[in-house]
């Protein structure tokens, strides 16, 4: 009897754990689907999918329950306390590490890198956020005169204003002044200041060369006299491409023009003139600052430099300083505030960085379109930005260090030969007591402002 009697007691004992477990699955499958989600006092590694059980632990790497033991019992492992504890010191080393590797970014990004690097940076960031407004254009004067087709706009100094050269529409070109105060307002606004009196026929500009003072302008000398205004310089030369203003104190009271086969250079106070033959037609210039130099560039290709220092016995008697050659016709010089380093565009499309010290191209920035064009480039050396608009009407923006092309900007109307825009490129737009930073853009008859877009930023 007795073997008998312990075969029927592990029988019962195995029937009853059967039971158990037919009774606690099927319990499970009638559970609603809501009470198999998690209460948020449920652990943090508990499956979503796995209900909680009573004295019982789930352990998602096993995939199975484990019975949970009061937490008195020192030899059982699984207690709710060691669970707890364990998952807060899992998450607390996840922490830890996301936080490391966040400071890690941030040093990258901010803390480890220079200065000017960082505010390059956040210049190409602010480039890329621009958002384009279409600016008002206004005139204060009763009667105003209507707005005219743009041919090209150029900023003062201080940014404040911008020199703009319309067509009239009757072989006669236009210039005029635009007030930048009204530009940081939700709807742009320019004020536009003309002088009927300050006009050329188109067919004689390239003959003339004229210092016009802006204070002769409308509604910017309040106490000038109503009589017609004189012209403060006006002189008449044949075949001018090129002219630009002397701002070294060396040379004061000095422009330069580049003419066909010759360069010359004229003081407007005592009128002396010095001339200065080439072998091509001089169709852009640059004047150096910290050194008495004049930088030409040639429809040939060439560009050279002139010492103002060394005296010409004749027009024809003088030495080159450095040059160099690039593919093609010469649009743009541009000195850097390190003026060993000078930038030149030509009518292939090119745009070089050149070393005057060995005399080597140093950096070329890509993506530029132009076949036949006179189109200038700016540079925005603070900002580490190079801006140039090409004959296909698409505006670039380059790192000028790196040379990577940073955004390219389409022309608001369609491209041809006649709408090709004219830009400005400023941090601080309107002045120093304004500061709009951003992209003026001329186009046809409008204008248009692409602003920094800070909440983006």
């Amino acid at each position: 009897m007795g073997p008998k009697r312990e075969y029927n007691r592990k029988w019962w004992r195995n029937s009853s754990r059967r039971h158990f477990n037919n009774r606690h699955r099927s319990h499970i499958s009638e559970l609603p689907q809501a009470s198999t989600t998690p209460s948020s006092s449920s652990n943090g590694n508990q499956s979503p999918s796995v209900p909680e059980l009573p004295g019982f632990y789930y352990d998602p790497e096993k995939n199975r329950y484990f019975r949970l033991l009061p937490g008195h019992n020192n030899c059982n492992p699984l207690t709710r306390e060691g669970i707890l504890q364990k998952e807060m010191e899992q998450k607390r080393l996840q922490l830890l590490e996301e936080d490391k590797n966040r400071k890690a970014m941030w040093k990258r990004q901010l803390g480890v890198m220079p200065f000017q690097t960082y505010c390059r940076r956040v210049h190409e960031l602010k480039v890329n956020c621009m958002q384009r407004k279409e600016v008002q254009i206004v005139n204060p004067e009763p009667g105003g005169s209507e707005t005219h087709k743009f041919e090209f706009i150029l900023a003062d100094s201080s940014c404040q204003r911008l020199f703009a050269v319309s067509d009239m529409e009757n072989g006669f070109c236009k210039y005029g002044l635009l007030n930048l105060n009204g530009l940081w307002r939700d709807v742009p606004t320019v004020e536009s200041h003309d002088n009927p009196y300050f006009t050329n026929h188109k067919q004689d500009s390239p003959g003339c060369v004229s210092l016009i003072p802006a204070c002769l302008f409308r509604n910017l000398a309040p106490d000038a006299d109503d009589g017609q205004p004189v012209m403060l310089y006006n002189i008449k030369v044949s075949n001018v491409w090129s002219c630009v203003w002397c701002s070294n104190p060396r040379l004061d009271c000095n422009f330069s023009a580049g003419l066909r086969n010759q360069v010359l250079v004229m003081n407007t106070v005592t009128d002396v003139r010095r001339t200065f033959k080439t072998n091509s037609d001089v169709l852009a210039q640059q004047f150096a600052t910290e050194n008495l130099l004049l930088y030409n560039g040639c429809r040939s290709g060439e560009v050279f430099s002139i010492d103002m220092r060394v005296p010409a016995l004749s027009s024809s008697n003088w030495k080159k300083g450095t040059s160099f050659f690039q593919n093609s016709a010469i649009t743009c010089l541009r000195l850097l505030q390190d003026e060993n380093y000078l930038l030149a565009s030509d009518m292939s499309g090119q745009i070089k960085l050149w070393d005057m010290r060995m005399v080597k191209s140093v950096q070329q920035y890509e993506g530029h379109n132009n076949s036949y064009a006179y189109l200038p480039f700016h540079v925005k050396e603070d900002e580490g930005l190079l801006v140039a608009v090409g004959q296909d009407c698409y505006t670039r923006i380059w790192n000028m260090k790196d040379s990577r092309l940073l955004r390219t900007i389409p022309s608001p109307h369609p491209a041809s030969k006649d709408t090709i825009p004219s830009v400005v490129f400023s941090s601080h737009l309107g002045g120093k007591r304004q500061m709009v930073p951003g992209l003026l853009m001329a186009v046809k008859k409008d204008l248009y402002h692409f602003r920094y877009n800070t909440n983006s930023v």
